[in-house]
């Protein structure tokens, strides 16, 4: 049960995370300040926050225009939920689901 409380913490966090740069990241993106670099919003979406970077990107409107964030972030996701998947349901027993 710790570890499934932990993984729960985690992926709150890191799609909170994902979220807010996509945010941070527009408003910069309109004061023409320095920009978060997009390997590292790539980056967060691949360890576990696709989810709350797609909603913040469509939410704020961020991002929308170029294609490897319109499909990337889904695509991320779409692995995300597969992989997930078949922790629970393949031939490997983990321990943690």
């Amino acid at each position: 049960m710790q570890a499934q409380i932990i993984l729960i913490i985690y992926i709150l966090a890191v799609n909170l995370l994902g979220f807010f740069l996509m945010g941070i990241d527009k408003q910069k993106a309109r004061k023409r300040a320095f920009r978060i670099p997009e390997a590292t919003l790539f980056t967060v979406a691949i360890i576990g926050g696709s989810l709350g970077s797609i909603i913040g990107m469509h939410l704020f409107r961020h991002k929308t225009r170029h294609w490897y964030f319109l499909f990337g972030m889904p695509a991320i996701l779409l692995i995300q939920i597969i992989f997930v998947l078949f922790l629970k349901f393949g031939p490997i027993d983990v321990l943690f689901f």
